[in-house]
């Protein structure tokens, strides 16, 4: 399991509208929710097979401007092999540091 979070300078929207176009992966659910005074929560999750992991991995970003900033919480699960062994060949970390790649130029 791989979790990341960091700031943008974009709106929770924009940024849930980048990941959805840019994301090489099948989406499996989203929703996007605005509050009456302007706050907003995106959440994405995405699946992907990795074939040296192999096995599916799920990606889930949380996209939100609840403390007056866009905060995203990113959280890549599943990915490895087995059920006593945790280990994935770095699938989770690679699946998660797809979405600081696509955002980077609005990451402050």
């Amino acid at each position: 399991m791989a979790v990341i979070e960091f700031n943008v300078s974009i709106s929770p929207q924009d940024a849930y509208n980048i990941l959805r176009r840019e994301i090489s992966a099948e989406l499996v659910y989203d929703e996007l929710k605005k509050t009456d005074n302007g706050m907003e929560i995106g959440i994405l999750v995405f699946e992907k097979y990795y074939f040296r992991a192999e096995n599916r991995a799920s990606l889930t970003v949380i996209a939100d401007n609840f403390d007056a900033i866009t905060s995203l919480r990113v959280i890549a699960a599943g990915s490895s092999k087995g059920m006593l062994f945790n280990f994935d060949w770095g699938a989770a970390d690679n699946f998660a540091e797809s979405v600081r790649k696509i955002l980077n130029q609005y990451i402050i």
